[in-house]
């Protein structure tokens, strides 16, 4: 296995540890333990030193993890959106590349659609009418 490969496994595996309703909760104990130990360290530097450093040092950690997946991610959407763009033949190929262009021109296309968008005619999809509400329940079911 590659190093590259490695790094990306174990990247892609810390995100969805960390993003984990466990993994907060692992945090949550620790801080409530480092809390709890505040009087029996007289809450001296050093015990404070202790949550500081090493909330710092899994927030560097953690960053780069993170930053590897969304950078991954994102490729993977922006081949998804190529190939579409590509298939459909209305489309224009120009757009393919769009992360590569200067925020300048970003901001010009992302008027030209603004301005499409209010000038597109009414869409041909019929929108359902709202649902009645809820009926109040029957005075003698669940009894």
């Amino acid at each position: 296995m590659t190093p590259h490969r490695t790094f990306r496994t174990l990247a892609h595996a810390t995100a969805c540890a960390i993003g984990s309703p466990y993994a907060f909760a692992l945090a949550l104990l620790v801080v409530v333990i480092w809390a709890a130990c505040g009087p029996v360290f007289h809450y001296s530097d050093t015990w404070q030193l202790v949550i500081n450093t090493g909330t710092t040092v899994v927030t560097f950690l953690v960053v780069f993890m993170i930053q590897n997946t969304q950078n991954r991610d994102s490729r993977e959407i922006h081949l998804k959106l190529d190939e579409l763009i590509r298939a459909v033949d209305s489309a224009r190929n120009r757009l393919v590349d769009l992360e590569d262009l200067p925020d300048e021109e970003l901001a010009r296309l992302a008027r030209e659609f603004h301005r499409l968008g209010h000038q597109a005619d009414p869409p041909d999809v019929a929108i359902a009418p709202p649902r009645p509400a809820a009926a109040p329940p029957h005075p003698h079911r669940g009894r």
